[in-house]
């Protein structure tokens, strides 16, 4: 007799098992809110603030600190004179809008590093130079002073040792704004050499002065007219 066939299975092979989805960034950040909202988080937040905190303050104090180009005299006549100017045209760092200049001069004068002038106002005179007029050509003994010049093209001359000719003298143009500084002892003057317009000045001095007393001397400089 026939055997008869015998039909084969084939053998079975064992499922592996399902792997896990990685997880989503949608899913990463909602257990990171969950996490944010236990009170376990606030090691982790107050440390990850220090650390923002050092690395800020060790950038801030690599960088180099940059000198003010605002007040600083950067033409040596002008600090031979001690005196600095500014434009009035807008802009400058006088004039910040379109309404004009505006500043304290006893200030910029401290700031620029122009040393001698007064630094309250004991006295304060404000006047003006016409074309071809002269102020000063004097020496106070007593007092520090403290200018503001502007309006017209205007010399200004200041008492300098360390020069051959034992001054300084610059001039002003119409649209500079100049803070000048005279130190006690130091004689200066003011002459307009404008055509038509008029020079202003505003004076400090850090001590009330007579100019009948002996404390000053006048008519300096034979070469201007007083």
């Amino acid at each position: 007799m026939a055997n008869p066939r015998r039909t084969s299975t084939p053998p079975i092979t064992p499922e592996l098992p399902i792997q896990f989805q990685p997880r989503t960034l949608e899913s990463r950040f909602s257990r990171l809110k969950l996490f944010l909202k236990k009170p376990q988080a606030f090691p982790f937040l107050l440390s990850i603030f220090l650390i923002l905190t050092w690395v800020f303050l060790r950038i801030h104090q690599q960088t180099p600190k940059l000198t003010n180009p605002t007040f600083s005299t950067t033409n040596n006549q002008d600090h031979e004179a001690n005196l600095i100017r500014f434009s009035s045209r807008f802009p400058s760092p006088i004039t910040k809008d379109p309404r004009g200049w505006i500043l304290d001069p006893v200030s910029i004068a401290l700031d620029s590093g122009i040393s001698g002038g007064a630094l309250t106002c004991a006295s304060i005179h404000v006047g003006e130079i016409k074309p071809g007029g002269l102020r000063g050509n004097h020496r106070h003994h007593t007092c520090n002073e403290t200018f503001l010049i502007w309006g017209a093209r205007t010399v200004f001359r200041v008492e300098n040792d360390g020069l051959e000719k034992g001054y300084a003298q610059v001039t002003l143009e119409a649209d500079d704004v100049a803070v000048a500084v005279s130190p006690k002892g130091t004689a200066h003057a003011l002459v307009n050499v404008d055509s038509s317009r008029t020079t202003y000045i505003v004076g400090c001095q850090d001590r009330v002065i007579s100019y009948n007393s002996s404390n000053s001397d006048f008519r300096v400089w034979d070469d201007l007219n007083s």
